[in-house]
């Protein structure tokens, strides 16, 4: 198929629309082209980018509500395991900073992805 010889303003152009609309393209050989997307962002899908950061960096931060909720179960945990056997003490405490520094570190792990979202991608 040959195609004819056609000047720059026949070409397929891309109008952007203000709002959440979505783009429509313009061509008077719609069939023989395909359209090509511009190389500058609009300023909507910049907002929806930012929005979406932060709604992941607030997904994030659910690790550090669990991991307060752990740390929290493991030293009550402790309180009760010590009042039933005062003996074990210090077998009882090693264990409970080996459960607090294993929580402690997914709460760690959880903010660090959250600034991830927000800072470096």
């Amino acid at each position: 198929m040959v195609l004819p010889l056609l000047r720059s303003n026949h070409l397929p152009r891309i109008v952007f629309c203000s709002g959440f609309r979505p783009l429509s393209v313009l061509s008077t050989y719609g069939s023989y082209y395909q359209p090509s997307r511009n190389i500058s962002t609009s300023l909507c899908r910049r907002d929806i980018d930012q929005a979406a950061r932060y709604i992941g960096a607030g997904a994030a931060t659910a690790g550090m509500a669990g991991s307060g909720a752990g740390i929290g179960t493991i030293f009550g945990s402790l309180v009760i395991a010590y009042a039933r056997n005062p003996a074990l003490k210090n077998n009882l405490f090693s264990y409970a900073i080996l459960g607090f520094a294993l929580s402690e570190a997914i709460g760690l792990f959880a903010m660090l992805i959250a600034f991830m979202l927000l800072y470096a991608v």
